[in-house]
Formats: structure tokens, C-alpha cells, sequence
């Protein structure tokens, strides 16, 4: 296999949206800077075994000092392709999203928005197979098909490029 054919393939990791929502980055409601959702820490959950998506979290932002608790009532996921994602437990904007003229391209944190890279700029793009058990709308599996397109695959990898740019300057 020569190098060449290995830097344009994508497998399928097999992860889900809530593999990427241990660490949200969002926007500070405070002072519109880039703040975290995170999960409460082990002290906060005494007594508690949920770790999954109702688990507690906590909104930090550094530079404003603004912190706040979520306790696990309603969790909102982001489903229209049209509008800006939020992140699903406080509703406040994500920072890594930005508009195109097909819709938005948004990610939860800097983990999920190398696997869209990866994905869109792969010229082989290997699925699950069909007959194999386990997860099969993973994150890349639910991608908007004009996301998957060829034919976009350089305005997709120039919004992704921007969104990295808008953390260089946060």
C-alpha cells in the first residue's frame, strides 16, 4: 500500500455524538468568549452513578469567571442542518460552528472536528458493513449528505479551517 493511499482513507471509528460530549466547547454567555462544558467533577456526583448524558455539568468560562451547574432535567440534541447548534444540556451557542451556503458545519469540541476533517478530505471513505453488528449511524454516517459530497469537499475543509482560526483568536 503506498503512503499516498493511506493519507486519503477514512474507516469509520464508530463514534456517536455523545462520545464528544465529555467537553463542549461554547460561547460564554457572559462575555462571548470560548468557555467549556465539562462534567462535574466526582465530588459533585456523591452518591450518584449516572456518567452518561444525564450526568451533572458545569459551564466554566476563564475568562469572565462565569460558572454554572446543570443538573440533568432535559437535554436538547441540535437537529436542524438550518439554524446554529447549541449545546444540548445549557442551550447556549457552540464556538465551533460556522455558516456555509449548503448549512452549518458545527462540532462539539476539537476531537470531533478532526473526525469531520478527516472524513470529508478522504478520498476513500470506508463505512461499517452492512452485515456487521454494533453502532451504525455513527457521527459520520449522520453527516448532511451535501457535507459527504465530493464536489463540496473544499468549502467544507475552508469552514473547518475557519473555525479553527476563530480559536486561535479566542
Amino acid at each position: 500500500m503506498s503512503p499516498l493511499s493511506t493519507r486519503h482513507r477514512f474507516r469509520d471509528p464508530r463514534s456517536t455524538k455523545y462520545d464528544f460530549l465529555v467537553s463542549v466547547l461554547v460561547r460564554c454567555p457572559g462575555c462571548a468568549k470560548a468557555a467549556h462544558v465539562v462534567t462535574a467533577p466526582a465530588p459533585a456526583l456523591a452518591g450518584r452513578q449516572d456518567r452518561g448524558l444525564f450526568a451533572p455539568r458545569r459551564l466554566v468560562c476563564r475568562s469572565c469567571g462565569t460558572s454554572k451547574q446543570w443538573s440533568g432535567r432535559g437535554v436538547a440534541l441540535h437537529r436542524d442542518p438550518r439554524k446554529p447548534a447549541a449545546d444540548p444540556c445549557f442551550d447556549i451557542p457552540l464556538w465551533l460552528q460556522t455558516e456555509t451556503r449548503h448549512g452549518w458545519v458545527w462540532a462539539y469540541n476539537l476531537e470531533h472536528l478532526d473526525l469531520i476533517r478527516r472524513f470529508v478530505q478522504a478520498s476513500l471513505r470506508e463505512g461499517i458493513p452492512w452485515h456487521d453488528h454494533g453502532r451504525k449511524m455513527t457521527v459520520v454516517a449522520r453527516l448532511p449528505a451535501w457535507m459527504q459530497r465530493a464536489k463540496n469537499r473544499d468549502e467544507v475543509l475552508r469552514a473547518i479551517d475557519r473555525i479553527h482560526a476563530s480559536l486561535v483568536r479566542a
